[in-house]
């Protein structure tokens, strides 16, 4: 399995994309949602960045790398710190969430996201949603792809679940999420596909496997965890981790 899992990465992505970690079979699959099946990490850093501006203040490559892929909450806990500023988290939050329901309406699908997901479902593998934004955030982000997203077993939505204790790195988004398939698959044998830095360490904090797609500009540093690093979700070759190939 190895062997041909490195035939097969060098053959169609080149070099750049190589791994040497050994991959195992696996059942489940459990996708992140924000800068990875929709284009929204640019939006959210327009977002942040007019908030930022409201009080004076910049926001910086180094804060957006200590907040990529937290929760709404823990993302507005750390700015409101860092920059001490004259609002609550909860305010901050509040005003991010209204600033979302108009900027962020109409996000278009990122390359290959699509494909995939519909590969899945008509192959029969369970996947599922495990996104650190908050249900409200969620339903206006895919207003203009409630087909596609129905297609998921289930979603789990890490600001609003209560079942989710602790954000990305944390495990705990991941391990909820494979707790709901009706078959509740060990965590090892869930596929998890993450862009950021913090839900790669989460993914294998809950003992599974990371596809990772990553900012094309992230520091290659911060991609070595993922079992394997792709330029789009469109190289993504699904029988290298035993699922159905494309046809």
């Amino acid at each position: 399995m190895r062997i041909y899992m490195l035939k097969t990465i060098t053959n169609t992505i080149g070099r750049r994309f190589l791994t040497t970690k050994d991959v195992r079979k696996v059942t489940h699959c459990i996708f992140d949602m924000d800068g990875l099946l929709l284009d929204t990490e640019q939006v959210y850093k327009k977002m942040i960045t007019q908030l930022c501006a409201n009080y004076g203040h910049k926001y910086t490559d180094e804060l957006m790398m200590k907040v990529l892929g937290g929760t709404e909450q823990r993302l507005s806990e750390i700015l409101c710190k860092e920059l001490n500023l004259p609002v609550t988290p909860h305010e901050f939050r509040d005003q991010l969430l209204k600033l979302g329901d108009t900027m962020l309406a109409g996000t278009p699908l990122l390359d290959g996201a699509e494909r995939l997901i519909r590969h899945l479902h008509k192959t029969h593998v369970p996947f599922a949603l495990a996104t650190s934004s908050s249900e409200r955030s969620v339903q206006t982000k895919i207003a203009s792809h409630k087909e596609l997203f129905s297609l998921f077993h289930h979603m789990v939505m890490g600001s609003s679940d209560k079942e989710v204790k602790f954000g990305k790195p944390h495990p705990d988004i991941f391990l909820v999420a494979a707790s709901r398939f009706p078959d509740k698959p060990n965590p090892s044998k869930c596929l998890a596909f993450e862009d950021s830095p913090h839900g790669v360490t989460a993914a294998i904090k809950a003992s599974m496997q990371v596809v990772m797609v990553p900012d094309p500009h992230l520091n290659k540093e911060l991609t070595k965890h993922a079992t394997i690093v792709l330029p789009t979700l469109a190289k993504f070759q699904p029988e290298m981790f035993g699922l159905p190939p494309f046809q």
